[in-house]
């Protein structure tokens, strides 16, 4: 085994697939966090699902992230607040985030892994923290810019669920990434009727904003961003073989590079969202903000997707194929914030 192939083997099967029941971004990888032994503690073996074999953790999180029944949608909705994090200063809360997904599972392909398909669209829209309104521009403190806000609005985001951990995406090509065949356990621990699963997300690929093209949307040619996902599930719904799809809650956090719209260029510093999530049959739990917006602004995000489409991409991905970069000044500067604390270099 080369080194390559050592640092893939040991990501762990749960941090690998990309369980997102509906969070803007959640990517599978090919090096991550290794998995807890809680994965395989003792308590985890149901009447109707072992939780310690691959074909049991395939089972439950098809349920969690969609229906296995392959006719209903499965909606996933995330609310809270994004902070900006910089040298020599404290960590500022800038706006809030609020959105929601809809996916469904298909059928394995023939001659594929027995499995299912999850195809799936999802928003994300960024708010005003005060009024709690969609913001179509945002006021950036540092830089004192108004600057246009780009939301999220990814489709499709499809991936493969089996009793194995799927291969990552490849971002159009920008993550060429191949790990081994590594059988499916995820980070399962259970505490009488309530049942957690927790993800680490650990991603470095090449930017699709690369600086010299993106000179005030990119302060890096790599994209280095973690995705931490806790869920909650009640284990007795879980256990019971005629629920097709269980109800979830949790959080999602997640550290990235400054949004390339807030045009932060190559300032020091990065973004980090703080979110509740959860997932049921139905919008009723998304934010009627959210559910709104998107029916005036993305009609077709209220719906699952039907079939299976490439490319799947993330919104940085969307946001280099979709928008044009902004000019420099007329001094031709890149304008950046700099460290508030003349002792730090810069």
């Amino acid at each position: 085994m080369d080194r390559r192939e050592f640092v893939t083997a040991g990501a762990a099967g749960t941090a690998a697939l990309m369980l997102s029941s509906g969070c803007a971004n959640a990517r599978p990888v090919a090096a991550v966090s290794s998995s807890s032994p809680r994965g395989v503690e003792k308590g985890l073996k149901g009447d109707f699902l072992d939780l310690t074999s691959p074909r049991g953790n395939r089972d439950a999180i098809a349920r969690i992230m969609g229906d296995v029944d392959l006719q209903s949608t499965k909606f996933g909705w995330y609310s809270g607040i994004v902070q900006g994090v910089r040298p020599g200063e404290g960590v500022r809360d800038l706006f809030g985030f609020t959105g929601f997904s809809c996916a469904k599972l298909l059928p394995s392909l023939e001659g594929k892994d027995p499995g299912f398909r999850k195809v799936l669209r999802e928003v994300g829209y960024y708010t005003d923290l005060q009024t709690g309104e969609i913001m179509d521009t945002w006021f950036n403190p540092y830089l004192e810019e108004e600057v246009p806000v780009v939301h999220i609005a990814n489709d499709p985001f499809n991936f493969e669920l089996t009793d194995y951990v799927p291969l990552p995406p490849s971002y159009g090509g920008l993550n060429d990434a191949a790990p081994p065949k590594i059988p499916l356990q995820l980070d399962w621990s259970r505490k009488g009727n309530v049942l957690n699963m927790a993800q680490r997300i650990n991603l470095f690929y090449p930017a699709a904003l690369q600086p010299s093209s993106w000179p005030r949307e990119s302060g890096s040619p790599f994209n280095q961003v973690t995705e931490m996902f806790m869920y909650q599930i009640d284990w007795s719904e879980m256990q019971n073989q005629e629920n097709t799809t269980v109800k979830t809650n949790g959080t999602w956090s997640r550290i990235t590079p400054w949004l390339p719209w807030m045009l932060m260029g190559p300032t020091d510093g990065h973004i980090n969202y703080s979110c509740f999530m959860g997932s049921g049959d139905t919008l009723n739990l998304a934010d009627p903000v959210a559910v709104e917006y998107a029916r005036v602004n993305h009609p077709k995000f209220l719906e699952a997707p039907e079939v299976w489409e490439d490319p799947s991409l993330s919104s940085l991905e969307w946001f280099a194929r979709e928008q044009k970069a902004a000019p420099l000044p007329a001094d031709g500067q890149i304008p950046f914030a700099p460290r508030l604390d003349p002792k730090l270099p810069f």
